[in-house]
């Protein structure tokens, strides 16, 4: 695998729109909460109310957990280890 490789990864339809569905929730009530908060309706708590009440963390871990399925299913071990060591590279909130 290289960097900006293009291939295919086929994941079911259902659990492509779930996670489809998941995600536009989370964007657009974000963007919603981001102008609420910039009009001063809004503040931190209200966002981690969000995150509680919507129970974004085991959704988003679903979301993960629904692509990697279908990458370790269809890519070698040697791919998916680079890909996880990609993904380790990213930004983690302390």
């Amino acid at each position: 695998m290289q960097t900006g490789e293009t291939r295919e990864i086929r994941i079911p339809l259902d659990e492509a729109v779930a996670v489809l569905r998941d995600l536009n929730e989370f964007v657009v009530s974000l963007d919603r909460l981001g102008s609420r908060m910039a009009s001063g309706a809004a503040d931190e708590h209200t966002l981690g109310r969000f995150v509680v009440e919507w129970d974004v963390a085991r959704r988003l871990s679903h979301a993960r957990h629904v692509i990697s399925t279908a990458l370790d299913g269809q890519l070698s071990a040697e791919e998916n280890a680079r890909i996880d060591d990609l993904c380790e590279q990213g930004r983690f909130f302390p």
